[in-house]
């Protein structure tokens, strides 16, 4: 079973959307960029909503000239992208996920491979969240407080992360990886009182 990994550029208040004032630092920090493109690389599937599929492909597909293996990696590995209205994705190893979200999902999950990564693709994530098909959060959080903007886990779920690592990076950076734990319900009350 291949895991679902969100991995997003993120704000202390948990904003990911990438505005000027904060996300225009992404790629200044060499040893940050290091363990993200090692994480890239050893992953073999990306998962995107349409508008951001589109926008990757149609910047990444054509670069001839790209020296950060970014477009290397994307040429390369599995893309699934959740569209109703995309029908030919235009882009080598691409595949349309139009139909029920958490079944397309829980299909790719069980094809062999590494790891599915999902970045970016906000309103996608807050699904993938709400149904529970997180196996894992890797948040690169940016020393930030934006105030505003959307956030990963606007109206997610109340939900246990277990810390699997955290790494702080000269420009302080925290990259920290979660696995989101099972909520176990509490045992009924028996009525019984002590005295």
């Amino acid at each position: 079973m291949r895991d679902l990994v969100i991995t997003q550029n993120i704000t202390v208040d948990g904003v990911v959307e990438a505005t000027d004032d904060w996300f225009t630092n992404a790629g200044s920090d060499p040893e940050a960029d290091e363990v993200l493109a090692q994480q890239r690389d050893e992953s073999d599937g990306f998962l995107v909503g349409r508008d951001t599929f589109v926008g990757m492909r149609d910047y990444w597909g054509p670069k001839t000239d790209d020296t950060t293996g970014v477009t290397a990696h994307l040429n390369r590995v599995a893309k699934y992208v959740v569209s109703s209205t995309i029908t030919d994705p235009r882009w080598t190893n691409s595949e349309v996920l139009a139909g029920d979200l958490r079944h397309g999902v829980e299909d790719i999950k069980a094809r062999s491979g590494g790891d599915i990564v999902c970045t970016g693709s906000i309103s996608l994530c807050h699904s993938l969240i709400a149904l529970g098909l997180v196996d894992e959060f890797r948040l690169f959080v940016y020393p930030f407080v934006h105030g505003r903007g959307r956030r990963l886990f606007d109206q997610a779920p109340p939900t246990p992360l277990a810390l699997e690592e955290a790494v702080t990076f000269p420009s302080g950076i925290v990259m920290t990886r979660y696995r989101p734990q099972t909520i176990r319900p509490s045992a009924p009350s028996t009525g019984a009182t002590t005295g």
